[in-house]
């Protein structure tokens, strides 16, 4: 078992590098969706800061700022161009300056595992980076997919070039563009796209290189399921999540793709799922919520492409769950600016719970109530909340109703 699991909770919220100044306090929000880049993006979120400010948001997740051979920036050319179908580099600038000011820090969205080559070289394929600043020759692209570097640490991702970081010339190519989004662009925190991809160690040398104030990891693989329905026990999907957070050398937190599936299978009446065999919380948050990430949706999941959505008219309760919760939640674009003023305030309420109670990432958990129809728990012996149709409260007079609403209430001391 991984560090997640033997009961370990990391002290080293400042190490040597500065790579960790997290308080466990963070709330982040994803500040876009699959189709922004259709909408002068940039701007329209420079108006949008104020109201991420005052709803409590401490990091702001933005599109990947650079140069993409498709809009929506996951197929990056010229890194060290910041004029992007989302808007200019000045405009980027301005927005990245109101966020300084209102002490929400940009997350830049950093894609490293793969890169669309300018010029064919060996075999024909377009393998070389020619003619732009990084420009690498066909041994920075995996044998397997169509260069001349070593073999890939991890997954291949299929149809472009995969990057070889096992060749020095590439991490310190990439160190310095990442140093140069931190101290000459303005990001503070970093997001790493497709960690599948790498080996984890890569991600530890460019964290200590960088030295972002948070990092996060994107490491999506399947739950366990029986058929088409989820298995109960997902031990070992946590547990992947785990040895990636480890291999960074427990730097990087990681995305909690284990809750996210547990929790939109819980929601349609099965809260039962919502406690492990050792009466946790089944996800990483359960083993290792200081590295925990947890969320609904992001631009993949929900949005347009909607490749694992989480049901619809649940989307409160799930809420409620992460935001009272340990881990660092994150709330999506979607959500919170484009399902009505309704979804908006209510979330702003259940972070406003979380701040005044101090609820953060290490948050004590009990478990009360895992039923069918019905979840409950006191967190941080602060908070105690319920999802679900079943009626429920908890017993003593200290409980006051702090909100409720659709299948949901939180109670605060």
């Amino acid at each position: 078992m991984g560090s997640g699991n033997n009961g370990f909770e990391d002290n080293n919220l400042q190490n040597d590098s500065g790579a960790l100044v997290r308080s466990g306090r963070e709330i982040l929000f994803q500040a876009f969706n699959w189709e922004s880049h259709k909408n002068d993006w940039w701007k329209s979120l420079e108006g949008k800061v104020p109201d991420m400010a005052k709803s409590g948001f401490t990091s702001a997740w933005l599109p990947p700022a650079t140069h993409s051979f498709s809009p929506e920036g996951y197929l990056p050319q010229n890194i060290y161009s910041v004029n992007s179908s989302y808007g200019s580099e000045h405009l980027l600038k301005a927005l990245l300056q109101k966020m300084k000011h209102h002490k929400v820090r940009a997350m830049a969205d950093i894609v490293i595992n793969h890169r669309v080559g300018t010029t064919q070289g060996h075999g024909g394929v377009y393998n070389r980076y020619d003619g732009i600043p990084v420009s690498w020759d066909e041994r920075a692209v995996t044998s397997c997919t169509g260069g001349l570097g070593n073999r890939s640490t991890g997954d291949n991702f299929n149809g472009v070039p995969n990057i070889d970081h096992s060749q020095d010339f590439v991490r310190k190519d990439i160190t310095a563009w990442l140093c140069w989004l931190r101290h000459n662009v303005g990001f503070q925190d970093f997001r790493f796209d497709f960690g599948r991809g790498y080996s984890a160690k890569y991600v530890k040398e460019y964290i200590e290189g960088a030295k972002p104030l948070f990092s996060v990891g994107e490491y999506w693989d399947s739950c366990n399921y029986n058929g088409h329905a989820l298995d109960y026990n997902q031990d070992s999907h946590r547990q992947r999540i785990v040895n990636w957070i480890d291999g960074t050398g427990q730097l990087s937190t990681a995305f909690d793709f284990t809750t996210k599936g547990v929790l939109q299978e819980a929601v349609k009446g099965q809260f039962w799922r919502l406690r492990d065999r050792q009466g946790k919380p089944p996800g990483l948050m359960g083993w290792w919520p200081s590295r925990a990430v947890t969320f609904l949706d992001n631009h993949d999941t929900g949005s347009t492409q909607a490749h694992w959505p989480f049901p619809s008219n649940h989307i409160m309760e799930g809420y409620a769950y992460i935001l009272t919760h340990p881990g660092i939640p994150t709330v999506f674009y979607d959500h919170f600016y484009d399902w009505g003023s309704s979804i908006h305030d209510q979330i702003v309420k259940l972070i406003d719970i979380r701040k005044r109670q101090d609820i953060h990432s290490r948050s004590s958990i009990r478990i009360l109530e895992a039923q069918s129809n019905l979840y409950s728990a006191v967190i941080g012996e602060k908070v105690c909340m319920k999802i679900g149709e079943g009626s429920w409260c908890p017993s003593g007079k200290e409980w006051t109703l702090a909100t409720s609403g659709n299948k949901y209430a939180v109670w605060q001391k």
